[in-house]
């Protein structure tokens, strides 16, 4: 027994002298070597070796006194560095077994979800890269379809889908409204019909106005036909009494890059263009007659400002006859007419000196190209996108609903008190409002409410939403803007001093309870307006020239 003593502490220091790993210091245990064996130097030299690993017999009575000194059993170590290689071994087998993944990009909104129309990933590291500028000058022009035409086109998943909804058109209708109470708009319109009527172009009047030009005018022809207005299915006042409630479901389910009825009933004959002889506010009243679909409207000044009307009087025949495609640019200059050109718009304002401007130099022609209406049969749209808007009752359901191509605006009414409303953006707070008001406007009506209010002038091709106070009663309440894909909403807490009132581009105001909400977001019926020459030339030169934009007198140079 003691030679198996004196070999077991031999073995154990020379573990301890040559410093084996860890693994080795199992080779202790069967020895059963304990604290009894040992003395308190040796004990404590051996605890102190990281190399050695004790272990108490299981036929060492727990109650000697010599082993409660004993440290309990250290074997974790072991055990975890033996746990680590098998998961190091089980994450080596899964990498192998991995797939290879690409980055994939979507838009996301209301839980709908489609490809990405502007954002690509490239290269092996999933860098993301844009395809072009979010927005961009739409253009249209007209395509002769010929059955040679269909033929070389079914294959085209695009033109099945197109030829499945649009109509081929063979004789236009257009629409032409006029400022009521103006006999001289009158008598332009009734030489313009009797001009289109040559032409085989069907005009369509409301029953006033035809009725005035018949008579004062002796305006009768085959082709001239009336139009009402018919009311658009979940648009207007009180629409929980609408019985066609399939049509109401269907457009609160509405989801974004989902097919969608265009919302217009379909009326005997229908314009496939719009002829506005007025101001600015005409177009709005089209807007408001048609809130689903529009079509593409063209606007002739005959009111006072004419900030959104871009052509003239003299040129409402023509414009429309290119505008439908019946004549190009070319065969109006070939006849000796006076040619749709933009007029020179300065670098600065009338009312400055100006320096002439120098073109740059193209082929040693240093003579400045003016675009032409219409050129190369093309035909440049300003796509104005509107806001559609919803009063939501305490109960959650639609009371009203508009298309708004101006603004929407929430105030105080005829209360005394300051309007107290809470605004959220997409279900998070926005901020809590006690003003006179708050503006809801598209870009086109930034130049109108939202200016006078002193917020931005944004460019019509934005596609955003434009949140303005009126009088707010802080200093730190500036105009927001916000993406078109957001959803904001305006609410009257029940706590409120008052209600508050809402009015659609100045009209149908209506009273906004404690507890209802309007909700505001980007109707998928924009308004789109002919250009005379793009949208960027004819915003700028209205701007310049209606609001004196930037007008300061220049400073004398120093020499």
């Amino acid at each position: 027994m003691h030679s198996i003593r004196a070999f077991s502490h031999l073995f154990a220091f020379l573990l301890v002298a040559y410093g084996w790993k860890e693994s080795w210091s199992f080779a202790l245990l069967p020895f059963s070597v304990t604290s009894s064996a040992l003395n308190g130097r040796q004990f404590k030299s051996l605890a102190r070796s990281n190399t050695v690993c004790w272990a108490t017999p299981k036929n060492v009575s727990s109650s000697s006194s010599s082993s409660s000194s004993l440290p309990e059993t250290p074997l974790a170590q072991p055990q975890q560095s033996l746990k680590d290689e098998v998961e190091a071994s089980t994450v080596s087998q899964q990498r192998n077994s991995r797939v290879a993944k690409r980055m994939k990009l979507q838009w996301c909104n209301n839980g709908f979800c489609q490809d990405v129309l502007r954002e690509k990933v490239v290269g092996t590291r999933n860098q993301i890269v844009l395809r072009g500028p979010a927005t961009g000058q739409v253009v249209y022009h007209w395509q002769s379809v010929t059955q040679e035409t269909r033929n070389n086109n079914k294959k085209s998943d695009l033109y099945q889908e197109q030829t499945d909804t649009a109509t081929v058109i063979k004789d236009p209708f257009v629409l032409i409204l006029i400022r009521p109470g103006d006999d001289t708009l009158i008598q332009a319109a009734a030489k313009a019909i009797q001009e289109l009527s040559e032409f085989g172009v069907q005009v369509l009047l409301d029953p006033s106005t035809a009725a005035r030009v018949k008579y004062y005018f002796g305006v009768d022809s085959d082709n001239v036909h009336l139009f009402e207005a018919m009311p658009t299915p979940g648009f207007g006042d009180d629409i929980r009494d609408e019985s066609d409630t399939d049509t109401l479901r269907d457009h609160d389910s509405y989801l974004y890059g989902q097919s969608h009825p265009t919302g217009n009933p379909v009326a005997a004959h229908a314009p496939d263009l719009i002829c506005t002889l007025g101001g600015d506010g005409l177009l709005m009243h089209a807007g408001m007659m048609f809130q689903g679909a529009v079509p593409p409207i063209l606007c002739v000044a005959g009111g006072s400002l004419g900030f959104l009307t871009p052509f003239r009087q003299d040129e409402m025949v023509e414009a429309l006859l290119i505008a439908l495609g019946l004549q190009t640019s070319s065969s109006i200059a070939d006849q000796d007419s006076t040619p749709l050109i933009l007029p020179d718009i300065d670098v600065f304002p009338p009312n400055m000196p100006t320096y002439a401007y120098t073109p740059k130099e193209v082929n040693g022609d240093r003579t400045r190209p003016k675009l032409k209406f219409g050129l190369g049969n093309r035909i440049y749209l300003s796509i104005r996108m509107r806001l559609e808007c919803a009063v939501v009752s305490k109960d959650g359901s639609i009371r009203s609903r508009y298309n708004v191509l101006n603004e929407v605006v929430v105030d105080r009414g005829s209360s005394p008190y300051l309007a107290a409303l809470e605004c959220f953006c997409d279900d998070s707070h926005l901020t809590t409002v006690q003003a006179d008001g708050v503006i809801f406007a598209t870009p086109t009506g930034s130049t109108a409410y939202s200016l006078a209010a002193g917020s931005s002038v944004v460019h019509p091709a934005v596609p955003c939403i434009l949140l303005t106070p009126i009088c707010p009663h802080v200093l730190s309440f500036r105009s927001m803007i916000f993406p078109d894909h957001v959803l904001l909403r305006c609410y009257v807490p029940e706590d409120a001093r008052a209600g508050a009132s809402v009015a659609f581009d100045g009209k149908h105001r209506q009273e906004l309870r404690r507890g209802e909400s309007l909700e505001v977001k980007m109707s998928p019926y924009p308004v789109p307006t002919i250009n005379r020459v793009d949208q960027t030339a004819d915003w700028l030169g209205n701007l310049k020239s209606n609001f004196n934009f930037n007008a300061r007198p220049r400073q004398r140079p120093l020499s």
